[in-house]
């Protein structure tokens, strides 16, 4: 067999679609179950909590997500009342994003279980092989970034 063969259970890219999946699951139990959130959803309350006001244009970029789920999260946040819109001083097309203070405590609420939760996936790894692992996925996604940028060009 070639050393060139694909083998799905040793491509990284399955790789990191298969873990991603698996901790997906495992978190959306808690946002959906106890916090009737979607992943997007509380993806875009922390970015809007880190970030502050966004457009839906700088959270595409920011929070990795396309326009579309980022229009529904933000749709659905809308009707919660987690979220406002305020209109884009120098783009009458644009508005800007804001977490409302009902959308701070829903994040103070989360926040800490969202924590444990990554406890509890990081548990078997050494503080070392964590730092390793984030540095080794932001790698992963700049060169990925990059080769689609070269892609596109």
């Amino acid at each position: 067999m070639s050393q060139d063969a694909l083998i799905l259970d040793e491509y990284v890219p399955y790789r990191l679609a298969v873990a991603s999946s698996a901790v997906s699951t495992l978190i959306s139990t808690l946002y959906d179950s106890l916090y009737g959130l979607k992943i997007p959803e509380w993806r875009l309350i922390v970015v809007l909590r880190e970030d502050g006001p966004s457009t839906q244009q700088a959270l595409v970029k920011r929070a990795g997500m396309d326009k579309v789920t980022i229009s529904r999260a933000a749709q659905a946040l809308a009707k919660r009342r987690l979220i406002t819109r305020a209109p884009h001083e120098h783009d009458g097309r644009s508005h800007h994003l804001i977490l409302t203070s009902e959308g701070e405590r829903l994040f103070a609420d989360v926040a800490p279980a969202a924590v444990e939760y990554e406890k509890l996936m990081l548990a078997d790894f050494s503080s070392e092989e964590v730092a390793i692992m984030k540095r080794l996925l932001r790698r992963i996604e700049d060169a990925a970034l990059k080769a689609q940028a070269g892609a596109e060009a």
